[in-house]
């Protein structure tokens, strides 16, 4: 089995996205034998090809002549008697500075095992290195050879970076059939749009703080915030070093998950909304802002619940019930 056969089996089998990290690691030694495969093909090729042709004859006259003027521009240095190199001897280096030994206090020198194990380590250690990095590369290079394979054909799945790591998904196109699919099995994530903007709030501004949102949103965000948490959209980052130190909030991995993004920088920007907001204006089949979501999400178990709009008087949502 190919290596590429190996990395589609276990990304479609893992149920979390699949980094690239864990897939170097596991298929080290596939990925360095694919490596020693492919350089033993390309070897055979240019062998198959031919030898390299000789250089031309203008090249060698080229390259006499130039060692033939530099032979000729070198000058020969003149003999020196033995007089001579003794006194120059003795004008560089003085009897005192050659004879002395070393200084006193200073430190010895390493013995030669020593140092030839520190640099055995080394060595080895910069040899894990470019192993490890050229792993990593041939599996990238893998994974993006099945990423553009799986989007050029009429498959209905795709690989997508999601999270960190890698993850097959249907493709957008698909998402009406696969939708409807998925409703006969199980509930859909249910949640309501006091709750969804609450979360753009989190994900737009995080960390952020309740009384942010509050102040935003214009509206009391307590138990929104409990029903995001509870959810695990939404966790905690700590408390904001002001009067108070009120609690921070920020998106959790199960928000990229649930909305298959690869990270925040991924959502969507104003102009994008502001697209979605002439689509719903043109076109009529988008009768609420609940329609826009769900054609904006790729998410198929997330659903905004119309039911639940209304924000109650003492800032509890409704969408808390499963």
């Amino acid at each position: 089995m190919s290596l590429k056969a190996k990395l589609e089996a276990v990304i479609y089998a893992a149920e979390e996205p699949v980094t690239l990290a864990q897939l170097t690691a596991l298929f080290a030694a596939d990925a360095l034998e694919w490596k020693a495969e492919q350089e033993t093909a390309s070897a055979e090729q240019i062998q198959d090809a031919g030898e390299p042709l000789p250089p031309l004859a203008g090249e060698w006259e080229f390259d006499s002549l130039e060692l033939n003027q530099t032979s000729a521009d070198t000058a020969i240095p003149e003999p020196v008697t033995i007089e001579e190199a003794g006194e120059l001897i003795e004008q560089l280096s003085p009897a005192s500075e050659i004879e002395a030994g070393p200084e006193i206090g200073s430190e010895p020198e390493p013995a030669p095992q020593d140092e030839a194990a520190a640099d055995a380590e080394r060595e080895a250690r910069r040899l894990a290195r470019l192993r490890d990095r050229e792993v990593s590369q041939v599996i990238q290079q893998l994974l993006d050879e099945l990423i553009a394979t799986y989007a050029s054909d009429s498959r209905g799945i795709e690989i997508r970076e999601i999270a960190g790591g890698y993850r097959m998904a249907t493709k957008p196109e698909c998402h009406d059939a696969v939708r409807s699919f998925v409703k006969s099995l199980k509930p859909a994530l249910r949640l309501s749009l006091p709750a969804l903007e609450t979360l753009a709030v989190v994900a737009y501004k995080q960390p952020v703080t309740a009384p942010e949102v509050n102040e935003i949103r214009g509206v009391e965000s307590a138990g929104v915030l409990g029903t995001l948490l509870a959810r695990k959209l939404i966790a905690t980052a700590g408390r904001k070093q002001v009067i108070g130190r009120p609690i921070l909030y920020r998106t959790t991995r199960e928000f990229l998950l649930r909305f298959g993004l690869k990270d925040v920088s991924e959502l969507p920007s104003m102009e994008e909304f502001e697209k979605l907001a002439a689509i719903e204006l043109d076109e009529p089949e988008f009768a609420t802002p609940g329609d826009a979501v769900r054609a904006k999400s790729p998410d198929l178990s997330l659903e905004l619940d119309e039911s639940l709009s209304e924000e109650p008087a003492d800032g509890n949502s409704a969408s808390a019930a499963p």
